[in-house]
């Protein structure tokens, strides 16, 4: 199938996949990497074949012996090389692109600027309760080209799919696509904010009228762009009842089509919390829906999802009392999502590492929520002068971070939660924030 001189560019996890893939597919292939210190054995290791490897500065002279290059995510387009490989006439794609040419089965597709690795992770789990042929690949980690060998006409695939991946993309064609949200991202590699929207819109470019297309009835650009896309439309909505779609209403996620309308769930039944992540189960349901998955399957699996490992991850509840892992609230706007979320009186675990951030709209997102903050880390003392100014003054300071938790779970009583969401870095604690996640899960269940 793929009879041609292939170039891989980028040597990372996705660049690998894309090389076997190519390899499978009987192409004579060939490496380039900017970085000088990858060592080629073990790069060879990995191959049948012994494959040309080019690292350092880019060989100018190979390009006219390409058909083809597959750029892997992080490879702009606009580079000087691939713009002279574009201009004579090699083929350029990138690893999703591949991986759906050597593929098989129904795809469901997820792009958006927030929210995309929570709705791929529910629909995976979806997807796994109605069939065992199913794939979760694409920006959630798990290379597309890896897995693309093993597909069959039955497979279902759920793929998280970035702007960048997106660039590269030409034949891709989901069966369902879903543009979750645009917000202004990553300016630096797209240069305008119209290029990035193009690039989230072509998500959809090959679908026709007989396949769908998930849109966010209340994001501004979601509504800008939806005449430009051919897939049946369908909607979902955090702040308004929809004729058509998913919607949520005193605090019930409803589904209504046609004439037919279902209650998913009561969102006092969800382990995970907030409206951007009622909007990750709306999506991931009207996904599921449009492939054709029974809506028992669906309202099963939304109500045992404990969202993604440390982002208000629900961890279990202990004598009445809730406990959440924001561990990824690294910096305080994460944080103030993490605290927003909460629906209950919270004890919260804050501090680490100083980045030297500004922790003043963090406190002021309190809202009467947090029954009392416990600090640990580098920063304790700066975010309890900063409370003190705001006129916060349930804190208290611990020298470690088991102490905080063990504190934590004394203070709350029951109908009440404990968050983590640190609103710092790990460092100095701990080697990064999953560790950091990974032990207080570990804390939380030595608590009986």
């Amino acid at each position: 199938m793929l009879n041609k001189n292939v170039l891989v560019y980028g040597l990372g996890k996705s660049g690998i996949g894309a090389g076997k893939l190519v390899e499978n597919h009987g192409g004579n292939l060939r490496f380039y990497d900017s970085n000088n210190g990858l060592i080629r054995e073990k790069i060879q290791e990995e191959f049948q074949k012994e494959v040309l490897i080019y690292l350092g500065e880019f060989p100018r002279e190979i390009i006219g012996e390409l058909d083809m290059a597959i750029l892997s995510p992080g490879v702009p387009t606009d580079l000087p090389e691939i713009l002279e490989m574009k201009e004579k006439g090699v083929e350029i794609i990138g690893e999703i692109e591949l991986a759906y040419r050597c593929g098989q089965g129904k795809i469901l597709a997820i792009t958006g600027t927030n929210g995309k690795t929570t709705t791929t992770t529910l629909l995976g789990e979806i997807v796994e309760r109605y069939t065992k042929n199913f794939f979760v690949v694409g920006n959630i980690g798990n290379p597309y080209t890896l897995v693309a060998d093993q597909t069959t006409k039955d497979s279902i695939i759920v793929a998280e799919i970035s702007s960048f991946q997106l660039e590269t993309i030409d034949r891709f064609r989901p069966q369902v696509s879903a543009i979750l949200n645009i917000t202004p991202d990553h300016l630096n590699r797209h240069h305008t904010m119209e290029a990035y929207v193009d690039a989230k819109v072509s998500i959809t470019k090959n679908q026709d009228g007989q396949e769908f297309c998930v849109l966010n009835k209340e994001d501004p650009y979601t509504q800008e762009i939806e005449k430009r896309i051919p897939a049946k439309k369908v909607y979902f909505s955090s702040k308004r009842v929809l004729d058509q779609g998913m919607y949520l209403k005193d605090k019930k996620i409803i589904c209504k089509m046609d004439e037919d309308i279902k209650v998913l769930c009561n969102t006092a039944d969800l382990h995970i919390l907030g409206d951007h992540n009622m909007e990750n189960v709306m999506a991931a349901s009207l996904i599921a829906i449009a492939a054709g998955i029974p809506f028992d399957i669906i309202k099963e699996s939304v109500l045992s999802f404990k969202g993604v490992a440390h982002r208000i991850e629900y961890i279990k509840e202990v004598k009445g009392v809730k406990y959440y892992n924001d561990s990824k609230g690294t910096n305080p706007d994460a944080a103030i999502k993490g605290i927003q979320a909460m629906e209950r009186r919270t004890v919260l675990i804050g501090g680490g590492y100083d980045k030297d951030s500004s922790y003043t709209e963090w406190i002021e997102s309190f809202d009467g929520k947090v029954k009392m903050l416990i600090l640990i880390g580098d920063t304790k003392e700066k975010i309890a002068q900063t409370a003190k100014k705001a006129g916060f003054l349930d804190y208290t300071l611990v020298d470690t971070f088991e102490e905080a938790v063990l504190l934590a779970s004394e203070i709350a009583n029951p109908g009440e939660a404990v968050l983590l969401s640190p609103a710092c870095a790990s460092w100095g604690m701990f080697p990064n924030y999953e560790v950091r996640g990974d032990k207080f899960k570990e804390i939380v269940n030595s608590i009986s």
